[in-house]
């Protein structure tokens, strides 16, 4: 693993294991009566989010603080570059501040790739969702969360070896997907892609998997589905006739809830479109639907990528 983490798919199996398993610490870390630990003391992270996420913004946050890292939370809409600067420019002047390590999202695809192809081994550079490019943190947490479920911890070979995914819903417009497919395959799973056949991926050579539009087809051979969120801008063009039409077809209803074995578990990255990928019922009330579990585990996995990244020879306490 380099000094930066843009894309699960340049990650090989035990780099991702690797992270995997330093997040079972973390997770222990997480549950003590005071979870903070020593280990990055004297590091800053800076968070430069140029689109909104309160969920991933946060848990970097919360990662960095728990991990006693110092925070600059970067106001997009109210700096300097809002009045003009260039992005080149406010990274110079991150570098200039001794950050130490910057999280970015970013509406534009390899973005921060570029970035960390600019400032070198300086900074760490760490990837947190561009474009539909990937989101690699919300890859490994949805990964972690399923060997947790399945195997009770990641531990030092953490595998989904067996385990059939549905990833479902807006394939085409998802940097979740293509970061939970490259987490899920190197691990061993079997994925199946479940989407509208207008929002299913056009770059289907890089997605070796079956395909379908076809949900109910597929369910009952699925150990877990991953649910997506339907951006609202969808609903209405020609992608997605109705809301009614996508709930019938692709939804995690009452009824269709009903014929799901009871042991199936589902993901979502969140926020949830409540009634539309899944009803207020199987949401709040089905077992195994790990929503929760998943954004507590989110700050476990960023609290490993933050510590892989900035805490070499430094130890856990």
């Amino acid at each position: 693993m380099s000094n930066h983490l843009i894309n699960l798919a340049d990650l090989d199996r035990d780099a991702i294991r690797e992270l995997l398993h330093l997040t079972d610490r973390f997770v222990e870390v997480s549950q003590r009566p005071i979870p903070k630990v020593p280990a990055l003391r004297g590091r800053t992270v800076a968070l430069i989010f140029f689109e909104d996420s309160t969920r991933t913004r946060m848990s970097f946050d919360l990662a960095a603080k728990r991990l006693s890292a110092d925070v600059i939370d970067f106001p997009t809409h109210t700096s300097s570059l809002s009045k003009g600067e260039s992005l080149k420019d406010t990274v110079e002047t991150i570098q200039a501040l001794g950050v130490n390590a910057l999280v970015i999202r970013h509406a534009v695809d390899g973005l921060p790739g570029e970035i960390a192809e600019a400032v070198g081994e300086t900074i760490s550079v760490i990837n947190a969702g561009d474009g539909l490019n990937a989101h690699p943190t919300q890859g490994l947490l949805d990964a972690y969360t399923l060997c947790q479920h399945f195997h009770g911890s990641a531990g030092t070979e953490a595998s989904l070896d067996g385990i059939h995914v549905g990833i479902v819903g807006d394939i085409q417009h998802s940097r979740v997907a293509r970061s939970d497919f490259a987490a899920y395959r190197s691990l061993g799973a079997k994925v199946t892609l479940v989407a509208p056949p207008d929002l299913q991926p056009t770059d289907l050579e890089n997605w070796p998997v079956e395909i379908t539009d076809d949900l109910d087809s597929v369910l009952p051979s699925l150990d877990v589905v991953g649910l997506l969120r339907i951006q609202k801008e969808r609903m209405g063009e020609a992608v997605v006739s109705s809301v009614d039409d996508y709930v019938e077809r692709y939804g995690i209803t009452e009824s269709r809830a009903k014929e799901m074995r009871d042991d199936v578990v589902i993901v979502h990255p969140g926020p949830v479109n409540r009634g539309i990928e899944i009803a207020d019922s199987v949401l709040d009330e089905r077992a195994n639907v790990l929503v929760n579990q998943q954004v507590t585990n989110g700050v476990a996995v960023r609290m490993a990528v933050l510590f892989r990244l900035l805490g070499s020879g430094i130890e856990i306490d």
